[in-house]
């Protein structure tokens, strides 16, 4: 799929690839899914980002820790 014709489905072409947003789709397109299925659906995918967030804040913080070089020893 090109990225007009992502576009003209009605998502970004950034979500091209993802899984959940194609199971929905094919959910969808086999079933008429009442308003609360599609919400729910919604807010799992929601959820699925914020994980992936978590993950990456985690990450950016392990990487701004700030690494002590030695430590200091008094001399007499």
């Amino acid at each position: 799929m090109n990225q007009a014709t992502a576009s003209e489905a009605g998502r970004p072409a950034a979500v091209e690839g993802c899984l959940c947003w194609e199971v929905q789709r094919l959910l969808m397109q086999m079933f008429r899914l009442p308003e609360p299925t599609r919400q729910h659906l919604r807010n799992s995918r929601i959820e699925f980002l914020k994980a992936i967030r978590s993950l990456i804040d985690e990450r950016i913080a392990q990487l701004s820790r700030v690494e002590t070089k030695g430590t200091k020893v008094a001399v007499e």
